[in-house]
């Protein structure tokens, strides 16, 4: 039997000497990579997702090589890991590390990433590990180099780790591109089919993430589900003193006082926050607050210089840290056995994020993730309502995958190109077998070799826009400058420039967006990496700075920092609407909000699942209208201008707009021509992507979007490492292209891309029709409340945000409860 092969009994040998024994799910996994199958598993965070797959490539070794399976050196590359986390990256190499020690096979495993030192990857150049730990972007620089293929000849399977945070994303379609090469390469040479398998967290769309992974032609895909559960508590942290009229931030630090205790009782916390800007807030307040933290304290986020989160990284892992503060940036799953407690602070808007975050604590089989929820206003207690519910039920979101992204295609054959050229019917074929590009047009294709090697219609005047030299069927990249200026921007994240910040003395601090720099003067404050740092000069992209013993600091705010609730979290939080005022309700968090919903109640209406609340309120503002959809703040903001638009056919009417989460805000100087008799109408999907075009100027929104996609594609050099080009000229020059493309290319496939992405991404098209579909099959209730409700209170707060006053925020808002109360 095939469970006892020799490989079989040498692992669960070397286990049963540990008193470890394998899951069932990890023994199926094991089976299925000897028989040469594919596919995903599927197992909660702690429970040794990792080991179900490298130890059966071990298993699978020892059974090739019986009697020298310990003493073959130097086998090349035959396990292929790849992570989209370089933290993560660190703390599999140590535990497979361990394992192959133990075993005493003489492996070698590597790291492969933006962090790894020049050395490193010259010496894997001349002799490639057996297990080579790999992110996205360093998996296609490889595939970048000359005679590529002899680094592949060995391999025998790849892994990637976290696939739920790649679907959905353009690095997931870097790793789709990819394994489409592998696998050629393998059925190039005649070799059994490439074991592709994907490691993942439950989410939606378990099987669509199946098929994206392997393509959608596979035929020996399978899931390997347990029934394992991961006991996840999650206890929300009641405000001592809730008041009516909350908004966004305003507990915020305030909460700090009833999270000590918390970091007291643990042995070590990660403290959670969405935002950059807000972890190092939250750093300098815990510090503040208590100063025995100090040295035991730690930050963590990606501007951050890259030796220190690496220090902070080894120091969680050997339990000498108390508590970090984090976003993201340590969400996946890094094994950091000492953490036990995990406070999330605000919420994560969404239920996969919030299971992400809570797994960084009990990070064993059998212990308990514990994850406390400090919430930043008090609406967002029922968010954590409606999280706990999510969990039970085990409503988890979906990621939708990425199709016909023709920017990461021309990149990809850059990379192709660079190294040892292609041939294009070959690379169809192989591209085509891709989820991503599985309705690529032969017509589609032909364009993009032409805008390759040409430029297209509107660049072919241009030299710097041929790339690529012809020769048959066969495309190659000759110039030397190119292939070396593609090498350094291979890759899909695009984001404002960063500059690196020194101190004036010497040593690196981190890296910060140039658009915040470049609103300080010389003499002004602020705060990275848990440091007040005083702004001098920029010098050859460098920001230089000094300490600074300033008591007020600037913190950087950075792009994309809100995130917007999920379509999940916000169907459980209508339902939890349901149960406001229930004396059924058992959930602490919906009592601590009776006197706010009983307030609610009085002044306006707290809507059921079923109906979409509109209030009108007149104050000396002008004419309010608060619609609470309870979709999240990127549905909000364009359902806001649609409706604007609408509203003003009726008769010509200016509005400013603001909203939140929850819903959003239109304000006028003249009353809003919405009726019971017309909202129905106003809340149609009827002529949808017509009028979206003209309210929400569908062409601006494409330009945004066609500034990355025209990064990605290669059509705007960023500058060389040190020299990067001002973010203006990028932006300028990105608008330059999108207009000639516009006024002598309108067929360009990177047009077409730029708005299907803004419809997709940014107005979120698809979710918006279903909210407008929802919203027709429930009913409105249009209130005329004679003052602020809590409900609107934090839109009207946003709202106060962006308006220019030397007034500090805190006290108009004290005016306005003031007012209202």
């Amino acid at each position: 039997m095939q469970q006892q092969s020799h490989g079989w009994e040498v692992i669960t040998g070397w286990l049963a000497d540990k008193e470890l024994k394998p899951f069932r799910f990890q023994e199926d996994a094991w089976k299925a990579y000897q028989q040469g199958h594919s596919g995903i598993v599927n197992a909660p965070t702690g429970f040794g997702k990792t080991f179900s797959l490298f130890l059966g490539a071990l298993i699978a070794w020892i059974d090739a090589h019986p009697k020298d399976y310990q003493r073959k050196q130097k086998n090349g590359l035959q396990l292929l890991w790849v992570t989209p986390l370089r933290a993560l990256a660190k703390d599999l190499g140590r535990a497979m590390e361990e394992v192959i020690l133990e075993l005493g096979i003489s492996w070698q495993v590597g790291i492969r990433s933006g962090d790894t030192p020049l050395a490193a990857r010259a010496a894997q150049k001349k002799q490639m590990p057996e297990v080579l730990i790999i992110t996205p972007e360093s998996l296609h620089l490889l595939l970048a180099q000359k005679e590529y293929p002899q680094v592949f000849k060995h391999l025998q399977a790849v892994v990637v780790d976290e696939w739920h945070e790649l679907i959905g994303s353009k690095r997931g379609v870097m790793v789709e591109l990819a394994l489409s090469r592998l696998r050629g390469l393998l059925t190039q040479e005649g070799r059994p089919p490439l074991k592709t398998w994907g490691i993942s967290a439950t989410i939606g769309n378990l099987d669509e993430a199946l098929e994206v992974l392997l393509g959608p032609y596979h035929s020996n895909g399978i899931i390997i589900r347990t029934n394992l559960k991961k006991n996840i508590q999650l206890q929300s942290v009641i405000p001592h003193e809730m008041e009516n009229y909350p908004w966004a931030g305003h507990l915020g630090t305030k909460m700090l006082p009833q999270a000590l205790p918390i970091i007291e009782d643990s042995q070590t916390t990660l403290i959670f926050t969405n935002t950059r800007s807000q972890s190092e807030i939250w750093y300098q307040s815990l510090l503040r607050e208590e100063p025995m933290l100090a040295g035991a304290l730690a930050l963590h986020h990606g501007s951050i210089d890259m030796e220190l989160r690496i220090w902070v990284e080894e120091a969680l892992h050997n339990g000498i840290l108390k508590a970090v503060v984090c976003t993201a940036s340590l969400d996946l799953g890094v094994d950091f056995r000492p953490v036990n407690s995990v406070i999330q602070v605000g919420s994560p808007k969404g239920v996969a994020r919030l299971l992400q975050r809570a797994g960084r604590s009990g990070h064993q089989p059998g212990a308990v993730s514990k994850i406390f929820f400090l919430p930043t206003h008090a609406l967002e207690l029922v968010e954590a309502a409606a999280l706990k519910t999510a969990m039970e039920e085990e409503v988890i979101e979906s990621r939708m995958p990425v199709l016909l992204a023709y920017d990461v295609l021309l990149q990809y054959l850059m990379t192709l190109a660079v190294s040892d050229g292609f041939h294009a019917p070959q690379i169809f074929e192989e591209v085509r077998q891709t989820y991503c590009y599985q309705h690529l047009t032969e017509e589609e294709w032909k364009w993009i070799l032409s805008f390759l090697t040409t430029g297209g219609d509107a660049l072919a005047v241009y030299d710097e826009f041929k790339k690529l030299e012809r020769q048959g069927d066969y495309y190659y990249c000759k110039s030397r400058m190119l292939a070396m200026r593609h090498r350094l921007h291979i890759g899909t994240i695009v984001s404002d420039a960063m500059l690196k910040v020194k101190f004036m003395s010497g040593g690196y601090i981190g890296v910060i967006e140039e658009g915040f720099i470049s609103r300080l003067q010389p003499g002004d404050s602020f705060t990275l990496a848990g440091r007040n740092l005083e702004f001098v000069l920029i010098k050859d992209m460098t920001v230089l700075v000094r300490k600074s013993n300033a008591k007020r600091t600037i913190v950087p705010s950075y792009q994309g920092g809100r995130i917007p609730l999920s379509a999940n979290l916000g169907r459980m939080l209508r339902r939890k609407f349901n149960e406001a005022l229930s004396r059924k309700t058992k959930d602490p968090e919906l009592l601590a909000l009776q006197p706010l919903f009983r307030l609610q109640e009085e002044l306006s209406h707290i809507p059921k699942d079923d109906e979409l609340l509109i209030e009108k309120i007149d104050t000396k503002d002008g004419y309010h209208l608060f619609v609470y959809p309870f979709e999240g703040r990127l549905v909000h903001q364009v359902m806001a201008a649609l409706l604007a638009y609408r509203l003003s056919r009726i008769q010509p009417i200016t509005f400013s707009i603001a909203m939140n989460d929850y819903g959003f805000e239109l304000l006028s100087d003249q009353p809003v021509p919405l009726t019971t008799e017309n909202a129905k109408t106003l809340f149609s999907a009827d002529n949808l992507l017509t009028e979206l075009q003209t309210s929400v100027n569908a062409t601006e929104t494409a330009r945004r979007k066609f500034r990355d996609i025209a990064v990605i594609a290669g059509l705007i050099f960023q500058g060389y490492p040190g020299k990067h080009k001002a973010n203006r000229h990028l932006q300028s020059s990105s608008s330059l292209l999108f207009n000639v493309f516009s006024d002598y290319d309108p067929q360009n496939l990177l047009l077409k891309q730029a708005f299907n992405e803004a419809f997709f991404y940014e107005m979120e098209e698809v979710r918006l029709r279903e909210t407008l579909e929802r919203i027709a099959r429930s009913s409105i209730v249009i209130t005329h409340p004679q003052k602020l409700t809590p409900f609107c209170f934090p839109i009207k707060v946003d709202s106060l945000r962006d308006t220019m006053t030397s007034e500090k925020l805190e006290d108009r808002i004290r005016k306005l409860i003031a007012v209202n109360s």
